[in-house]
């Protein structure tokens, strides 16, 4: 009799499902915390990239099965009794832990770049699990708000999204050196059409010519008015000072993609830390356009504009010369890159004549 007391005094202790389904949550969010500073395991092994990919995968495949597996049995009536959701939990704090081991079994030498790709998929899986689990205790099952937010999750997606990870640190840095060509090619559209589209004119002096009515006189003060408030529009000296910004982000463009094209035809993959050098300084170029871009519209500061124009000269010039250090440019002195220091030199000498009267203030 004692002896079968035990076992059910220790069921008795568990506690309900939905409060197991909330410490869930909490130990993926320690978890998740533990990802973002966590570094690579030091080992003796030798690392074996195929091996490595395949039990990514494997693991990814796991997390999305027990995905499953949780959402089917908690959004419905009624839900499991504490020792289901005890295994339960169990599993899925399993599965993450397998993926989490994986992560952490990609060694540093096989390029930051990939690992931090490898880190944020990690990330995206623990994360969407633990969200996953905050719907299935906070949201009532069946309820229609249940079955919206359950659809959205995000863990199936990042799981799928395992297998196109980039296998080698080379084409992770292709992969970022074109998401950073878009990121400064939008920057660019956007302050062109900005540029293009402007005109504090517009539709003004139309409408004050076909207007015959008593209050002519006061909208024409009016429309003075507008033309005069800086705050809206661009004067003369601002719209001079755009353009060479937009050539100094043009050329910004153009560097990254010259980079791209030199890292696509002539990186080694075995090369791993020059690649790295590269995608950190080429990821510093697109804040710095994001911030040049952002700084021309009015009310326009040109002491603001002068600054930033200098940063991004900066990071620019900087990732030309890493890049032109580099095994990826074969030959320095033939390269392209000179010719574009100078074009980037004469947009920010430009930039430096069309602000010297702030700088005299």
């Amino acid at each position: 009799m004692a002896g079968a007391a035990a076992p059910a005094a220790a069921f008795s202790t568990l506690a309900p499902p939905l409060e197991q389904l909330r410490h869930l949550a909490r130990e993926l969010r320690l978890l998740l915390l533990g990802v973002r500073v966590g570094e690579a395991q030091e080992t003796t092994k030798e690392f074996n990239r195929e091996t490595f990919w395949r039990r990514l995968n494997e693991a990814a495949v796991e997390v999305s099965r027990e995905a499953t597996t949780l959402t089917e049995a908690f959004s419905r009536l009624p839900l499991p009794s504490p020792q289901e959701t005890q295994r339960f939990c169990e599993q899925v704090h399993a599965t993450i832990k397998a993926i989490i081991a994986v992560y952490y079994s990609l060694p540093k030498d096989q390029g930051i770049t990939l690992r931090k790709l490898v880190r944020s998929a990690t990330l995206d899986i623990v994360d969407g699990m633990a969200q996953l689990v905050q719907v299935l205790f906070i949201t009532p099952a069946q309820s229609p708000e249940n079955n919206d937010l359950i659809s959205c999750n995000s863990v199936w997606v990042a799981c799928q999204q395992v297998p196109r990870i980039p296998r080698d640190n080379k084409a992770a840095a292709l992969l970022m050196l074109t998401k950073s060509v878009d990121f400064v090619k939008d920057a660019h559209e956007e302050m062109e059409r900005a540029v293009d589209e402007y005109d504090p004119y517009c539709g003004l002096l139309n409408d004050t010519e076909e207007d015959t009515s008593d209050n002519h006189g006061d909208e024409e003060d009016d429309v003075l008015v507008s033309l005069n408030n800086r705050d809206l529009y661009w004067s003369e000296e601002d719209q001079e000072l755009i353009i060479p910004c937009l050539a100094l982000v043009r050329a910004s463009k153009a560097g990254l993609k010259k980079i791209r094209i030199s890292v696509a035809e002539n990186g080694k993959k075995d090369q791993v830390a020059q690649l790295d050098d590269i995608v950190d300084i080429s990821d510093e170029i697109s804040p710095s356009v994001d911030d040049l871009a952002l700084s021309i519209y009015p009310p326009m500061c040109h002491l603001t504009v002068r600054i930033n124009s200098a940063k991004l000269v900066s990071v620019l010039k900087k990732a030309l010369e890493i890049t032109k250090a580099s095994h990826v440019t074969p030959q320095p002195e033939d390269s392209w890159i000179p010719l574009l220091i100078n074009a980037v030199d004469h947009c920010m000498n430009r930039i430096k004549e069309l602000t010297q009267n702030e700088l005299e203030l």
